[in-house]
């Protein structure tokens, strides 16, 4: 029987051997690779952290101690060791969250998918356990380029200051130009720094040679010198302890022994310690470690022997963008391109490969990358910052006080736009088009399809007195959907049919029905929804305004041409395009009833894209159902005031 089928909680593992130990790491090995293969999730991480998280649910006690994890797409194997081993529907409607889920078990103490937050996490539960008087455990897991991010040294500053508030930290340190340093020597100097005896022998020693008479002082100086010279060639931890932190390593993060053993002193220490632990991204997974980019870091369905794709996808959105820049970083010198170490999921390797001298990767870092893109256009670049939409969330002040307030010309690239599904309630992106209306002077682009991404990263890059943002959704882009006028800087892509039956035809001037304006990548459903409207007789007008910020002047005059207007986004209702627009007419005078279609103001759980938005009814149909009884009522009521009936979330 698998070792792996006895594990329900962590207790499990206290029984098993040394042997059973690395077979049960085997075994989940290849629990993930079969598993995620079929599923798609992140591999790669989870495949290099097997024995580090059996080693810490040996020493600590889950739940009662808490394990936090960051980011936590490296919690996979945490799931197996608490109870969770149906992967058969990770990611998926009903299935296993891909992050940690407090719905999911009472081991998962933050649902932890942004990275660079969980040391500050740690500090307030420490903090929490000390005011309350508990002996629980803290243990921060943070790697995986975790620790570029500037919230993990806020964090850090206040962890050090405590030097008697138990809080352990373990950094999982995957970075392949770190060799696992193995040896008794590593492990001894450990264990002496975190005990008390060894600070008691410092100072002993210290004391007896400044009393030795004329070679004392000069001696201990040579000695302490040379002691932390070797300290700092054999574990790196000099930057630590600078901070006050008690360093443990580093340890080969695959040995669950040397693991346990570090654990062990650290959690015994009584304050703030550093568990340095190096990992191999990908381990036990020939196609991971031999994928250069990033060994397999998120992988999509795969064959589990090769690795390869069982099935490719048409052309994506963020390769249309990839391809654009680099034939914009041919024309244009001046544009440069950042990312938040994510070159090749925001599109922008093949620009880095063609440009290498200007492309910044700042690390996961986005407030910084955002002061920095201002810095780079008032010094007389134009840069490119590309990120997920829900990751500029963390750099909105910087978008507001140090872009916009001076004017820089610098464009946002918001890569997976709208509901992106699988990835759960943090990866949506459906806010950004709402927080960043408040931002005066910032223009947004919506681009309908792939031309319109070519065409409108082009508009912005032109732009160089105000920030702009083009923000398009994740996966394939459809086909090309083709305008049939313009009116202002909107283009038509359906003009009402005259020859529609409507009660009202006949009595002269009679307005349209209704003016379905439609928000980037939801075009071909809102020429959908048309049709379906066109099946009852409602003449409808389908206009795409491009650029959604500001919202088009020419949209108020043809809003009063028709019945109703309705707005169609993938973002959130609360103070998006919608509300933009009911602004605009308003502050025009114009009174026509307004229908806002988009996100409701809730976490939206993890399910594929089209679940996600039959779920909030951002679907043809119900769209269609509903602004069918909208008109139903405005005929009834043509010559008195229009009720409309309170949008659904």
């Amino acid at each position: 029987m698998p070792l792996l089928t006895r594990i329900r909680g962590p207790r499990d593992l206290d029984r098993l051997s040394p042997e059973q130990l690395d077979q049960l790491a085997a075994e989940i090995r290849t629990f993930l690779v079969d598993a995620v293969s079929k599923t798609g999730g992140h591999l790669g991480p989870n495949l290099g952290v097997v024995e580090l998280t059996i080693a810490l649910h040996r020493v600590f006690e889950s739940p009662k101690d808490k394990v936090l994890w960051d980011t936590g797409h490296q919690s996979y194997v945490h799931k197996l060791l608490t109870g969770r081993q149906d992967f058969a529907k990770l990611k998926m409607k009903g299935g296993l969250s891909g992050y940690p889920s407090q719905a999911e078990s009472e081991h998962d103490v933050i649902e932890n998918s942004h990275a660079s937050t969980v040391l500050g996490w740690a500090d307030g539960l420490a903090k929490a356990n000390e005011v309350l008087k508990r002996d629980d455990h803290v243990v921060a897991v943070i790697g995986d380029g975790a620790l570029t991010g500037g919230m993990a040294w806020e964090a850090l500053n206040n962890i050090a200051a405590a030097k008697d508030r138990p809080l352990v930290i373990v950094v999982n340190d995957n970075e392949r130009s770190y060799a696992p340093t193995i040896g008794g020597l590593a492990n001894h100097l450990a264990t002496l720094r975190t005990t008390d005896g060894y600070e008691r022998f410092l100072a002993k020693g210290k004391d007896l040679l400044e009393r030795t008479p004329v070679v004392g002082k000069p001696l201990y100086e040579t000695l302490h010198g040379a002691k932390k010279g070797l300290k700092d060639f054999i574990a790196p931890q000099g930057m630590f302890e600078d901070l006050g932190l008690k360093y443990v390593g580093p340890i080969d993060g695959h040995d669950i022994e040397a693991l346990e053993s570090a654990l062990t002193r650290a959690k015994r220490f009584g304050g703030p310690v550093i568990v340095h632990c190096l990992t191999e991204k990908g381990r036990g997974y020939q196609p991971a470690l031999a994928d250069e980019a990033d060994r397999f870091h998120a992988v999509g369905k795969i064959h589990p022997d090769t690795g390869l794709p069982v099935s490719t996808s048409g052309l994506d959105w963020t390769s249309v963008f990839g391809e654009e820049m680099v034939k914009l970083g041919k024309e244009r010198e001046d544009i440069v391109a950042i990312t938040a170490a994510m070159l090749q999921p925001v599109g922008l390797d093949k620009f880095a490969k063609a440009f290498p001298e200007r492309v910044y990767d700042v690390g996961i870092a986005e407030q910084h990358a955002a002061v920095s893109a201002a810095g780079l256009a008032t010094g007389g670049l134009h840069p490119v910052f590309a990120v997920y939409a829900t990751f500029l969330n963390r750099a909105f002040d910087q978008v507001l006080m140090d872009v916009a307030l001076h004017k820089c010309g610098v464009t946002f690239v918001l890569d997976r736009a709208g509901v992106t599904g699988t990835d759960g309630a943090s990866h949506n992106g459906m806010w950004d088009m709402s927080i960043l209306q408040v931002v005066p002077d910032l223009r947004i682009a919506a681009p309908r399809d792939a031309d319109q991404v070519r065409a409108q990263l082009r508009e912005a890059v032109a732009v160089e007195d105000a920030p702009t943002v083009v923000r398009f959704s994740k996966g394939a882009v459809g086909p090309a959907v083709q305008a049939v006028g313009r009116i202002g800087g909107m283009d038509v892509l359906r003009k009402a049919d005259a020859e529609l039956p409507h009660s009202l035809k006949g009595m002269g001037g009679a307005p349209t029905d209704v003016l379905l304006v439609s928000v980037g990548a939801l075009a071909p459903m809102c020429l959908e929804i048309a049709d379906l409207l066109d099946a009852q007789g409602i003449s409808t007008t389908v206009v795409d305004p491009r650029w959604v910020k500001p919202v088009d002047e020419a949209l108020a005059p043809l809003a009063e041409t028709h019945r109703v207007v309705v707005t169609v986004e993938d973002n959130s209702r609360v103070g998006g395009v919608g509300s933009a627009v009911a602004q605009a007419l308003r502050d025009a005078g114009v009174d026509v009833p307004l229908r806002d279609f988009g996100i409701p103001p809730r976490f939206l759980d993890h399910a594929s894209r089209n679940e996600v938005m039959a779920e909030i009814g951002l679907t043809a149909p119900d769209i269609a159902r509903q602004v069918t009884g909208l008109v139903a009522k405005l005929d009834g009521k043509y010559d008195s005031e229009a009720a409309v009936e309170p949008a659904r979330d």
